[in-house]
């Protein structure tokens, strides 16, 4: 206990020292800084200023959660010098002060940028860091980092052993595709291992290596997975999920009964993510996929999000035993808009994940803490009949930072639209592209409209649609951003996917938007399908957006329960001045223990 409370008391001291040292840094907002607030998220993760892309090495360690992330320190463009591994440390995961980077491109090995990653707590409770080195020559190096003091709550100072890389560039891998390693497992014998995407021989592979040491490091023969049809794949993820229960597993689970895995591959052709459930043997270091009539082919298998997120990366929360999900979503107007505002790029919010009960699928889900962001509420309607062409507004909630939970009732699906040729249920986004919000249905579209202008000239839609084939029913989820913004230049295509689940049993589809200025999340059907999007409506600099609830279906549907919810802004690596030591307020801390 007194070793403990020494270490959060360490932890708290430092935490008011940097906010001592930067408090008469603060500044009151220029111009620039009121034209981009409406465009700046509340309570998502980002840096101040400058470019960040992939999430790195998330971790929970000496009561402190950490998140390194792809970060460019140089400039709000990705291409702009090299990239460093931003550092920001939280207590709730919500509120979040920004550190000094944790890995900068300064030794031959990683000279041309310090690339994607991931963090392992070792035995004496060491963080390590594994990341892909752009080296002198411009090849793809993974080298390791250890916390200079692991004592330090903050960890704000890592090592680059000289004896880096610690795996050099395969012979049969071209010198700009091998990179990204995952979070390390221990196997039963003892031995760690990692995953590296990598394209060998022309086809797109997952490989394993394997160590005593976490330093000599010995590539398996055959790879987790390989396939010639998706191209390169990248960011790897692993992880092991309980076949029951919401509880997350630690990295290392593995070999007792009731346990899955998961494997993840971020797809460059496509800039999705996708993953497969199944099980995977120590011993071989196999996968064997729950589903595999999908195929090999990757992109053929489910989607982690339908919208706009890329790079996803777990961790297990040992705090709340939880798996943990961050993903980033970057922006979709120009680089012109990015240098103006002087930054770019979010994460998503932190999202729960667990197994559903079929055993094939993940669900994800907000984590709890941002029901602590909660304030005024409004709605609790309970069977409101929206009829056809029903637009009903939320009042009494900020709709450009809120959190919106409703539950629609369908009396029939009698009016289901009908597909008689199976070939359009294949592709859900085009199917949303073709019956967006404006179109009549059947059944559906309902849902909300958000980021809406007063007269609806702007308005993001998120809603469902039910089709019939044969006499199967199928859910649609659509996120339509074609009347998200009058401007031009911005990328506005209607994003769309499958809810797996049986609507003609349940009758009932739950629906939950996040919504946060320019990043709209949903979760449809509990978590069964999600769905990103990045909308940047010219009305919010003039006036405040609505909220709406609707249904241009010819059926009515009901509102069993709608719920919203105003939150409040976050402290997220706020802004000091040009200092570079960006702080967030006292974190509250936990025990010591740790967890990746």
């Amino acid at each position: 206990m007194a070793r403990l409370g020494l270490a959060v008391c360490a932890a708290s001291f430092h935490l008011f020292l940097l906010l001592a040292s930067t408090s008469s840094l603060r500044r009151a907002p220029t111009e620039a800084d009121t034209a981009n607030h409406a465009r700046r998220t509340a309570y998502h993760f980002q840096p101040a200023k400058n470019w960040q892309n992939d999430p790195n090495g998330p971790m929970y360690h000496n009561g402190m959660y950490h998140l390194f992330y792809q970060y460019n320190p140089h400039s709000a463009l990705w291409d702009i010098g090299n990239l460093s591994w931003g550092h920001s440390v939280s207590g709730d995961l919500l509120n979040w002060a920004a550190l000094d980077t944790a890995l900068d491109p300064t030794s031959p090995f990683d000279a041309n940028g310090c690339w994607s990653g991931s963090a392992t707590i070792l035995p004496g409770a060491l963080p390590a860091i594994l990341y892909t080195g752009i080296d002198a020559s411009k090849e793809q190096v993974q080298n390791v980092a250890f916390a200079k003091n692991p004592s330090d709550p903050l960890l704000r100072e890592w090592e680059k052993p000289a004896y880096n890389p610690v795996i050099a560039l395969p012979a049969d891998v071209p010198g700009d595709k091998f990179r990204d390693p995952s979070t390390a497992w221990l196997g039963r014998d003892g031995l760690w291992r990692i995953a590296v995407s990598a394209e060998v021989d022309g086809v797109a592979s997952t490989l394993v290596y394997r160590s005593k040491d976490f330093v000599r490091w010995e590539r398996n023969a055959a790879p987790l997975h390989a396939s010639r049809a998706a191209g390169m794949v990248e960011c790897p993820d692993l992880f092991p999920v309980a076949e029951r229960g919401e509880d997350g597993l630690d990295t290392s689970a593995n070999g007792a009964g009731g346990v899955r895995h998961v494997l993840k591959l971020s797809v460059m052709d496509t800039l999705q993510d996708y993953y497969m459930v199944g099980t995977y043997d120590d011993a071989a270091d196999a996968f064997s996929p729950a589903e595999p009539e999908r195929g090999d082919d990757c992109r053929s298998w489910r989607r982690l999000d339908y919208g706009h997120v890329y790079a996803s990366k777990s961790f297990f929360d040992v705090r709340k035993n939880r798996r943990v999900l961050w993903a980033w979503a970057n922006e979709s107007d120009s680089q012109a808009d990015d240098v103006a505002r002087g930054w770019s790029g979010v994460q998503t919010f932190p999202r729960k994940m667990w197994l559903a009960k079929d055993g094939k699928q993940l669900l994800q889900w907000p984590i709890e803490e941002i029901e602590t962001l909660r304030r005024k509420r409004a709605g609790l309607w309970r069977g409101t009949r929206l009829g056809a062409g029903a637009v009903q507004e939320i009042v009494g909630v900020a709709s450009s930072q809120a959190d919106v939970e409703v539950v629609f009732k369908i009396p029939s699906l009698e009016e289901a639209e009908r597909v008689d040729d199976p070939n359009r249920l294949l592709d859900p986004q085009k199917l949303c592209g073709e019956k967006g919000a404006a179109v009549r249905g059947g059944v559906g579209p309902f849902g909300l409209l958000v980021m809406a202008s007063g007269d609806l000239h702007e308005h993001t839609a998120v809603f469902f649609r039910v089709f019939r084939h044969h006499d199967k029913y199928k859910l649609l989820m659509c996120t339509d951003l074609t009347k998200s913004s009058t401007r031009a230049g911005v990328y506005k295509p209607a994003y769309g996917g499958f809810v797996d689940m049986d609507i003609d049993d349940h009758k009932t589809i739950s629906l939950r938007t996040l919504i946060d200025h320019s990043v709209v999340e949903s979760f449809g059907g509990g978590g069964r399908a999600c769905i990103t999007a990045r909308v940047y409506p010219e009305h919010v600099a003039t006036s405040s957006s609505h909220l709406y609830v609707f249904n241009n279906g010819s059926d009515a549907v009901k509102v069993a329960k709608l719920e919203a919810w105003d939150l409040a802004t976050a402290t997220v690596n706020v802004v000091v001045g040009d200092h570079h030591g960006l702080v967030a307020p006292a974190l509250e801390l936990e025990p010591t223990r740790t967890t990746q």
